[in-house]
């Protein structure tokens, strides 16, 4: 079970709350990024990975509680930005940390989901 899903009636429930939803995102890239090992490679890629991951979650709230329209496209355009950001990072710690490869596409695949909902957000 990932964190994003809930059980629910013995049944996994998707999380729709998308301040939630990048909350536990970044507590998932969080909780992973402690167990690798620290390496020249490892120690910049954690430094651009945490930074590109939070800032995800941080210009959501900040896109939620926008006092206008404009302001509230703007920052969902940087969540867009940042959810790419991250899947690029992700990649990259998945060549550097290769014994690690199958938890981080697990994790590069809900950053790609969040990044298509940032994009469609913008596009309306």
């Amino acid at each position: 079970m990932t964190p994003k899903d809930r059980p629910h009636n013995g049944k996994q429930e998707r999380c729709y709350d998308l301040a939630e939803r990048t909350a536990l995102f970044c507590e998932r890239i969080i909780e992973l990024l402690k167990q690798i090992p620290e390496t020249a490679i490892t120690r910049r890629l954690i430094d651009q990975l945490v930074g590109a991951s939070t800032s995800v979650g941080a210009n959501y709230c900040e896109a939620d509680e926008a006092v206008s329209k404009k302001e509230f496209r703007c920052k969902i355009g940087l969540c867009k930005k940042e959810a790419k950001e991250t899947k690029f990072f992700i990649r990259m710690m998945a060549k550097a940390v290769p014994e690690r490869a199958e938890d981080l596409r697990s994790l590069w695949r809900e950053g790609h989901e969040l990044h298509m909902i940032f994009a469609a957000i913008y596009r309306k």
